[in-house]
C-alpha cells in the first residue's frame, strides 16, 4: 500500500488557464468601500468643493477620482500606479458605475493642486526673513481637499455607536515621511522626506485636519495652523472641546489662541488642554527645585522606575502683555531610577513637563495627555504603513500634499466602516483589520430580470454582517441591466 503524501506535499487541483464565465473578480472589496464613500456623501463634497480641479477633456469629476484612489487605498493599493488594478478590471466599472480613472490621469489631476509660484515666493520670503524652512500657502485644490477631509471626518464620527460623539478632542502631531525624491529636503532624521502634520478627533478615531509641509520644517512652526483647520471641522453639535499635543504645539501662539474664549477663527468658549512643555531652563530648574517630599508617585514601570508629577512653580516670561494673556498651570514630571541604577545620561532623574488649563488631579492631567500616544500616533503609522501616504506620487509639491489629503479621507472612510460594524472586536481593528474582514471578498455580477445583482464569494454569515455593516450607509440602489 503506497504511503500518503501530505497534504501540504502537493496542490490538491489543477489550475485551468481559461478565465471563470461572466463577470467575475476579487475586488469585490470595491463595493462594500465605493458604498460608504457615497453613502458618507463625500462625492457630493468633492464636487462642490474640488471642481477647480475637474479634467474636462478626460471627463472625471472630482468625486469619481477622489472615490476611485479611495477605493484602491482601501483594497491594498501602495502608490498611485496601483490605481491603474482598477481599471483593468471590467467589474470594477460595473460596480462604480463609470470606468476609472488611470494612474497618469489621476496624476495630472493631483499635479492641478501645486502652484510652482507660490511655492517659490514662500521660499524666498523665508530667505529674507533669514529663516531656514516655509510652508506655501495651500492652493484652491488643497482648501478643497481639506474641506472633504472635514466631511469625512464628520460622517465617519456620525456612525459611532449612539452617534457623533459629544466631546471632539483634537490631538496633534507632525510625522516624517521618508522620500528619495529630489524635490524633497533633509529632515531632522537626516533623510529626505516631508514632515505633515495632522489632527485627529481623538473620540472618532478621524482625521479632522493635514497640513503638508516639507522636511526641513520643523514640527513646531505654527502649529496653531493645523489646530485652526481641526476646530473648524468639528460640528456645532459637539458640547465638550480639548486639546492634546507634543512639544511641538508649546507655542505661545497656540496656546493664547486655545485660552481666548472669544477667539477668531475658531469655536467660542473653553477648550482645555494638555501639552507637553518645552525644558527651559527656567522650566527645568523649577522642576529641580521641588523637594523629594512634594513628587506623587503614581505609578512605576517595569524595571523599577518611579513615575511622579507635582506641582511647578513656574510663570513664562512673556514677551507682551494682552487682555488674554494669564497664568498657566505647569505639572512636573520625574521618572526615578531605583537607587544604584542610572539612566544612559549617568542621571537617576528625568524632569518633564505639562502646561494645561485643566483643573483636575496632576496624576489624571497626566494619564490623559499620555493617551495621545494611542490616537494620533498610531494614525500616522496606519496612514504611512496601511495606506499610501509615506509614497509621495511627483516631484511637485502640491501634488503630495494631494495625495496625503486623499489617503486621510480614506482613513477616515475606513473609520466610519469600522465604527459601523455591529460586533464590538470590529470597532478597533485597523485598517488592515477593517481590509482583511470586511473588503476581501470575490464578488460575481450578473443579469436577473433585466438587473445587475451582485453577489458576494462568501458565507452567508460574512454578506449579513456586511449588509448590517452597509445599513449605516444610506444610498439610492437602482440596479440596471
Amino acid at each position: 500500500m503506497r504511503p500518503k503524501t501530505p497534504a501540504q506535499w502537493k496542490i490538491p487541483y489543477e489550475i485551468s488557464a481559461d478565465p471563470m464565465g461572466g463577470t467575475v473578480t476579487g475586488l469585490g472589496g470595491v463595493a462594500v468601500a465605493t458604498r460608504a464613500f457615497r453613502g458618507m456623501g463625500l462625492p457630493g463634497a468633492c464636487d462642490e468643493n474640488l471642481g477647480v480641479l475637474r479634467r474636462i477633456r478626460l471627463g472625471f469629476t472630482a468625486g469619481e477620482i477622489a472615490e476611485s484612489v479611495s477605493c484602491a487605498l482601501l483594497l491594498g493599493a501602495e502608490c498611485v500606479e496601483d490605481v491603474d488594478r482598477l481599471r483593468e478590471d471590467p467589474a470594477v466599472e460595473k460596480m462604480l458605475g463609470y470606468r476609472p480613472p488611470s494612474a497618469r490621469a489621476v496624476r495630472d489631476w493631483l499635479e492641478r493642486c501645486h502652484d510652482a509660484e507660490a511655492v517659490e515666493r514662500a521660499r524666498g520670503q523665508a530667505l529674507e526673513l533669514e529663516l531656514k524652512s516655509s510652508v506655501p500657502e495651500p492652493t484652491e485644490g488643497l482648501r478643497g481637499l481639506q474641506a472633504v477631509v472635514g466631511v469625512s471626518a464628520r460622517a465617519a464620527a456620525a456612525r459611532q455607536p449612539g452617534g457623533s460623539p459629544q466631546m471632539a478632542t483634537v490631538d496633534l502631531d507632525a510625522t516624517v515621511v521618508e522620500s528619495g525624491k529630489r524635490s524633497a529636503l533633509i529632515a531632522y532624521t537626516g533623510e529626505r522626506g516631508y514632515q505633515p502634520v495632522i489632527a485627529v478627533w481623538a473620540e472618532a478615531r478621524a482625521v479632522l485636519a493635514t497640513e503638508f509641509r516639507d522636511g526641513n520644517v520643523p514640527a513646531g512652526k505654527d502649529p496653531a495652523c493645523c489646530a485652526r483647520l481641526a476646530f473648524a471641522e468639528i460640528p456645532a453639535s459637539v458640547r465638550e472641546l480639548a486639546f492634546r499635543g507634543d512639544s511641538a504645539c508649546d507655542n505661545r501662539e497656540l496656546l493664547d489662541w486655545l485660552d481666548d474664549v472669544a477667539r477668531d477663527g475658531g469655536p467660542r468658549g473653553i477648550i482645555h488642554y494638555a501639552v507637553s512643555a518645552r525644558m527651559e531652563p527656567d522650566l527645568a530648574a523649577a522642576a529641580r527645585r521641588v523637594a523629594d517630599e512634594a513628587w506623587t508617585t503614581f505609578g512605576r514601570d517595569s524595571d523599577g522606575t518611579l513615575k511622579q508629577c507635582a506641582e511647578l512653580d513656574y510663570v513664562p516670561g512673556l514677551r507682551s502683555e494682552n487682555k488674554h494673556a494669564r497664568p498657566r498651570r505647569y505639572i512636573g514630571l520625574r521618572f526615578l531610577k531605583p537607587q544604584g541604577e542610572l539612566f544612559d545620561d549617568g542621571h537617576d532623574r528625568k524632569h518633564f513637563a505639562v502646561v494645561t488649563n485643566r483643573s483636575e488631579a496632576a496624576e489624571k492631567v497626566i494619564a490623559w495627555h499620555r493617551e495621545k500616544a494611542g490616537t494620533v500616533e498610531h494614525v500616522h503609522d496606519e496612514m504611512k504603513n496601511e495606506l499610501a501616504a509615506a509614497r509621495p506620487p511627483s516631484q511637485k509639491f502640491g501634488a503630495n500634499a494631494a495625495w496625503f489629503a486623499i489617503n486621510a479621507m480614506a482613513y477616515n472612510v475606513a473609520a466610519a466602516l469600522r465604527a459601523a460594524d455591529p460586533e464590538p472586536e470590529g470597532r478597533v481593528r485597523r485598517v488592515r483589520g477593517v481590509r482583511y474582514h470586511l473588503l476581501m471578498a470575490s464578488a460575481r455580477l450578473s443579469r436577473l430580470s433585466r438587473k445587475i445583482v451582485l453577489r458576494f464569494a462568501a458565507p452567508r454569515e460574512w454578506v449579513q454582517r456586511v449588509m448590517k455593516v452597509l445599513k449605516a450607509f444610506p444610498c439610492r440602489v437602482q440596479p440596471t441591466g
